[in-house]
């Protein structure tokens, strides 16, 4: 079976006209269905940029990006935002969740926004609250819950349609470290329960080691892939940093 997920030779350049950036320098990488896996490296290494050319957020360079079969430079801007939205869900570090919203209509929104009916986009929203415990929650707005509570109802967001692929970028960034460790696991549990492959962006080393699989970047090149691919369960080891608190 091929990667769920597989970035070739990726170069991706930022030319402002005035200075030209390498973000990223002619990166391999793949991800099997159902893996989880943390990408982690020092401040402008390109964690967040691979992110985004992983998900179709951003285009290439030069290069391919290919998710479930289909390479996403083949795509249009509208087919490439269709297919996220029907295969991919988002975690970002500051929840960009509406106030005005209860959690329960944060929840459902892109339901309603691809056209699915009300009543079954409540219905699929208050399932997506139970799997991150806060259906009891569900009439509050985010003013009313914590940084621990807001994330988990971004990640309840981000897995409403059912994606085949969840890509979080630094979802514990602003978060204190027992609201990190309630996040991690979270996802963590979610990962083994649903099977979904999940991509995790962050700086803290220590949360990015509870993760089966370890990607350390720096310059825009891996320097460091290490963990089991559940396809061939084979090791990939590297120089990996030495673990430091954030």
């Amino acid at each position: 079976m091929a990667p769920i997920v597989q970035a070739k030779n990726v170069h991706k350049t930022y030319d402002t006209g005035k200075i030209k950036v390498d973000a990223l320098r002619g990166l391999d990488l793949s991800f099997e269905k159902g893996e989880m896996a943390s990408i982690m490296g020092p401040s402008g290494c390109g964690k967040t940029t691979l992110l985004n050319c992983l998900s179709g957020l951003d285009d290439v360079t030069s290069g391919s990006v290919i998710v479930e079969g289909q390479e996403l430079g083949y795509l249009n801007d509208n087919q490439k935002t269709e297919h996220r939205a029907r295969r991919m869900g988002f975690i970002f570090q500051f929840y960009n969740l509406l106030p005005v919203l209860t959690a329960i209509e944060n929840v459902e929104l892109p339901l309603l926004l691809a056209g699915i009916r009300p009543k079954e986009a409540r219905q699929k929203g208050l399932r997506a609250l139970d799997l991150v415990n806060l259906r009891k929650w569900a009439d509050h707005r985010p003013s009313e819950l914590s940084g621990g509570q807001r994330q988990r109802v971004t990640i309840s967001r981000a897995l409403v349609n059912d994606p085949a692929i969840v890509f979080a970028d630094e979802p514990t960034g602003d978060l204190d470290h027992e609201n990190s460790l309630e996040v991690m696991n979270l996802m963590i549990r979610l990962n083994k329960e649903k099977g979904q492959t999940f991509i995790i962006v962050t700086h803290n080393v220590d949360l990015g080691n509870m993760t089966p699989r370890q990607i350390f970047m720096e310059s825009g090149k891996v320097k460091s892939d290490t963990g089991i691919n559940k396809k061939n369960r084979k090791s990939r080891r590297g120089n990996r940093p030495t673990p430091n608190k954030s």
